[in-house]
């Protein structure tokens, strides 16, 4: 069964990479379609709409087709149908750089700098690692990273710098992401706190997540009083920091508190630290999830089910992760000796609800 603690992970097509294409909505033929489209998770629908501007030629200009391929990889991605979106990039990989507005001063008058979406960069690297091919992906992104600090070392204006130190971020996130899924504590440590000592002190929400997942690292190999004080950081910017944003960083607090509970199987504990953050925010689903475990631990079978179910019910959209419902799945097979007709039951719902890229496997029928 797996514990939820997404602060400390790096999600795999992330909101940014969509953010990165936003941008072209004032220039792009039906570009507000693709994006409803995207958010409802309807990537079966996002590959058909592609697929018919580009057969009616609806598509003019090249930033267009750079933003529909975009598109097409991203649901490819989600589908889980590598290849395909490998051999969508190849139709531009090594051609990124020469879609510049100026090289087209009859479509883009005054424009100047690349068109290229950020995402194609970003898929470019993580491909490979869909496909077995994990040192590629590392040596990709390290080469995506260095391209972003050559950058970042130009004069940049305020707002573009603010994005390229978010796709930094990114992708230093992504690294890290690849490494930790190896064990490979050592470096994550290195990279985590490069982002910690870049991080301005007057965000302090943003410090606090990146303190988080310090601790979540270093809980991973057993530094346990380093993530107690990693922990102590974040409770102490809590303290003294005021305001709403401020306010969403006390559910972080009790997560993490949470957590070190967990570690000594102090369950009870934990369970009332996962209570308090239901009590603030009953959308949490990190907290939703990991309190049913707990009870899970304490041999309340049934409460721990209905912990999940009923979140289910009143939450859907959010609660609908497949790392929620293998959980729940396992408590069913522990539960009840006809635990398949009730995983049946809950496929079938999915079936009507979910997003086009979930997985059903995780059912385990």
């Amino acid at each position: 069964m797996s514990l939820s603690n997404p602060d400390a992970q790096t999600t795999n097509v992330d909101d940014q990479n969509l953010d990165s294409i936003k941008l072209y909505n004032d220039l792009c033929y039906d570009l507000s379609s693709l994006q409803e489209l995207a958010c409802r998770g309807a990537w079966r629908s996002i590959l058909d709409k592609v697929s018919q501007a580009r057969s009616r030629s609806l598509l003019s200009k090249p930033h267009e087709h750079l933003i529909y391929l975009s598109y097409n990889a991203i649901a490819l991605t989600k589908l889980r149908r590598f290849n395909e979106a490998v051999a969508e990039l190849d139709l531009v990989e090594k051609g990124l750089d020469i879609y510049r507005y100026e090289t087209y001063p009859h479509h883009y008058p005054n424009r100047h700098g690349s068109m290229a979406p950020f995402v194609l960069r970003w898929l470019h690297a993580e491909l490979p690692s869909r496909l077995g091919k994990r040192q590629e992906t590392l040596d990709r992104f390290y080469v995506l990273l260095q391209f972003i600090k050559e950058k970042l070392s130009n004069n940049l204006g305020d707002e573009s710098r603010k994005v390229w130190k978010k796709r930094e971020a990114l992708v230093i996130n992504s690294i890290i992401s690849h490494h930790l899924s190896h064990r490979e504590f050592g470096v994550c440590l290195e990279l985590m706190k490069e982002l910690i000592s870049r991080e301005s002190t007057d965000r302090p929400v943003a410090r606090a997540i990146l303190m988080s997942k310090l601790g979540y690292i270093q809980m991973q190999f057993g530094d346990l009083e380093g993530a107690r004080g990693s922990f102590g950081v974040i409770e102490g910017i809590v303290n003294e920091e005021k305001g709403e944003s401020i306010e969403m960083m006390k559910n972080l607090v009790n997560r993490n508190k949470a957590l070190m509970f967990m570690v000594e199987k102090d369950y009870a504990s934990a369970v009332r630290e996962y209570q308090e953050c239901i009590d603030r925010d009953g959308s949490d689903v990190v907290a939703i999830n990991n309190k049913a475990l707990c009870l899970m631990y304490m041999r309340d079978l049934s409460d721990s089910i209905k912990v999940m179910e009923n979140a289910l019910e009143r939450i859907p959209t959010i609660a609908l992760k497949e790392t929620f419902v293998v959980n729940l799945c396992s408590m069913y097979e522990l539960a009840y000796v006809n635990h398949s007709d009730i995983k049946k039951t809950l496929s079938s719902w999915i079936a009507r609800v979910a997003p086009d890229d979930f997985d059903t496997s995780c059912t385990r029928i």
